[in-house]
């Protein structure tokens, strides 16, 4: 789809190139009625802002109205459960909310501790339960009473904790299942702030997503999901204790409306059913099972945008880039166009005419031709697929940080952080010749270490910094992060060093044409609220292996943006180096390296960034901007 967009001056050599797709999202849809007993769709809506409101839709006439969430937004919900009273909720940005479709509108709001919602259900008494991200916590909220219960952390690891699951059984116990860097099942009493584990240590299984089911037997069935596996083991949960099964459970479960931020309940109480929401088309189709009849209605919503996370020049003369759609704009038309996503875009970069994105989840990498049309990801051998799903490095790169198109015009090399649960990353090197990869794991590398930034230097070596982080929900285990230089033949480590001594990770490095690499240190192993701060800019001799300059940016500089694809550092054609800081753009000097500004920006650089034509561009929540600098 093509839309023209007129640029505005925002002056002092800014630009703003206007929203690349208008378009929301959804974190969960669910078919309820309301007080006047007609068909609506409930859907949370999702864009640049995060959660932004609920969209209802009247299912007969497509009459929508959107219900603001009564909190700034910051985040988005990852689970929600309708209730058997008609109630939908949800909890996300640190709220517990509840909305009435009866009386169309949000009815109770409670503040929690800084946490996300994993997981929800109701229990036989009508109570609302949620478990939360990270630390296991748990939330109660009693409809008939109005009584709210923040219980706070009820189990402790040392590792950030996901609770997907969550179930009561008919004994009034309420039990999570636990996953990531370890499994557990977890019981807790409502009378209690301490949750019990169920399992022994020695039955505990590393990355692992645990699940929990009721079933109509009054029972709680949990299960370790190793390896995507569902042979078990099986677990009977009931007044607190663990039953080890010999065989699957009865498999009868008890019918809860909740889910995950994919929820779909699409059952209306008339018979009638959900068959799509379209929200590109903002179309909502029908269907009847009784009269064998479909029915499309047409609804409405406002969105700010979606949300660019990073954004590249292209071999078509384009910026493109962004996450939940795949946008692209033209600087000389004024136009922008875009097209389904291949997935969270978190690492970009070109080679030979071809535009390479590697994607999260499950760490793909994909080839974009500029010269052809665009079709959305498809698998590499389907004819016509543009882009072609080359390869899928779960679980060892899931996340993608770097992306290197090897200026030897036949290499890409992706590095990132593993699946939920591990610890240590790999390398990714994909020959464009042949079409075949070679992937590295941590251990071939550096143990418990992952690759966060790639610089290609002369005679076939790579410099790759490292970062100490590990799959979310995982374990760090890494002291400090290091550089090292690798063979790209061998595929050997040959030179190695912590050459900032108590670095967490060297997030974005990029090499200039006189030879040097100017990067990004941070010495914060990643967390979000943290992750503002103890920034250095740094300059490293490649031919000296050392350090030649370094330079602490916050007091000066302030913040810079947390996207997973950095693009951060920005190196013109003719060898100037600059960096995009939230409040601006600021240059280093050829000769000291030292950092000074070149201009303030009159709006917030929430993602990089990249050069063409004299112009550095850069992103903020869903608007593309530029800075002249030639």
């Amino acid at each position: 789809m093509s839309t023209r967009r007129k640029t505005r001056d925002l002056g002092n050599g800014f630009r703003d190139h206007g929203v690349g797709c208008t378009l929301a999202g959804t974190r969960g849809i669910v078919a309820t009625k309301d007080g006047a007993g007609r068909d609506v769709a409930l859907a949370w809506l999702s864009d640049c802002r995060a959660c932004f409101g609920l969209l209802m839709i009247d299912a007969e006439t497509g009459k929508s109205e959107t219900f603001p969430v009564p909190v700034p937004p910051g985040d988005s919900p990852f689970a929600s459960v309708l209730s058997s009273g008609n109630k939908f909720y949800s909890h996300f940005n640190s709220v517990f909310l509840e909305f009435d479709p009866v009386k169309r509108a949000f009815t109770h709001v409670f503040k929690t501790m800084p946490r996300v919602g994993m997981g929800m259900t109701e229990d036989d008494a009508g109570r609302i339960w949620a478990v939360t991200y990270p630390d296991s916590g748990v939330l109660m909220f009693d409809p008939r009473s109005g009584e709210f219960r923040d219980y706070g952390s009820v189990h402790s690891e040392n590792w950030r904790q996901y609770s997907r699951t969550v179930a009561a059984d008919d004994a009034g116990w309420l039990y999570f299942a636990l996953g990531n860097t370890f499994s557990q099942l977890l019981a807790l009493h409502p009378d209690s702030n301490t949750a019990v584990p169920l399992l022994p240590e020695s039955e505990r299984v590393p990355g692992v997503s645990s699940y929990i089911y009721r079933d109509m037997d009054g029972r709680v069935y949990g299960l370790l999901n190793q390896n995507g596996s569902w042979d078990g083991p099986w677990y009977e949960l009931h007044g607190g204790r663990a039953v080890k099964l010999d065989k699957k459970p009865p498999n009868n479960p008890k019918p809860i409306i909740c889910g995950l931020q994919c929820l779909f309940h699409k059952d209306f109480p008339s018979g009638k059913k959900i068959k799509n929401l379209d929200m590109t088309e903002r179309k909502l189709t029908i269907a009847d099972p009784g009269a064998g009849t479909e029915k499309v209605v047409s609804f409405s919503y406002e969105s700010e945008g979606s949300h660019l996370m990073a954004v590249a020049a292209a071999p078509d003369g384009t910026i493109s880039g962004g996450a939940a759609w795949w946008v692209s704009y033209d600087p000389k038309a004024d136009a922008w166009t875009h097209g389904q996503s291949p997935g969270q875009a978190n690492s970009l970069d070109s080679q030979g005419g071809l535009f390479y994105i590697g994607t999260y989840t499950h760490g793909k990498l994909h080839e974009w031709n500029p010269a052809l049309p665009w079709t959305g990801s498809k698998p590499k051998d389907e004819p016509g697929a543009n882009p072609r799903l080359l390869t899928v490095c779960d679980p060892i790169v899931y996340r993608p940080h770097c992306l290197l198109a090897h200026p030897d015009g036949r290499t890409v090399v992706m590095g990132g952080t593993p699946a939920y649960g591990y610890t240590g990353g790999g390398l990714l090197f994909w020959d464009r010749k042949t079409e075949t990869r070679v992937l590295l794991e941590h251990t071939d590398l550096l143990a418990d270490h992952c690759a966060m930034s790639l610089v290609a230097l002369p005679g076939g070596k790579l410099l790759v910094g490292s970062g100490t982080r590990a799959g979310t929900g995982g374990e760090v285990r890494a002291k400090e992060a290091e550089l090292y230089v690798l063979d790209m033949v061998s595929k050997k480590i040959e030179w190695r060093a912590a050459s900032i001594p108590g670095a967490q990770e060297y997030s974005e490095m990029r090499l200039g044409p006189d030879g040097l690499v100017y990067g990004i240190a941070d010495f914060r192993v990643y967390e979000p609220s943290l992750m503002d701060e103890e920034k250095l800019f740094f300059v490293f001799d490649p031919a000296r292996r050392e350090i030649i300059h370094r330079e602490d940016t916050a007091a000066e500089f302030g913040t810079m943006h947390l996207q997973q694809g950095q693009r951060k550092i920005v190196i013109s054609p003719r060898g100037r180096v600059f960096l995009i800081f939230r409040k601006g753009i600021a240059c280093a000097d050829p000769a000291t390296h030292k950092l000074s500004w070149l201009a303030r920006s009159p709006v917030s650089a929430d993602a990089g960034g990249d050069w063409l034509d004299g112009r550095i561009y850069f992103a903020g929540g869903s608007h593309l901007y530029s800075f002249q600098v030639e």
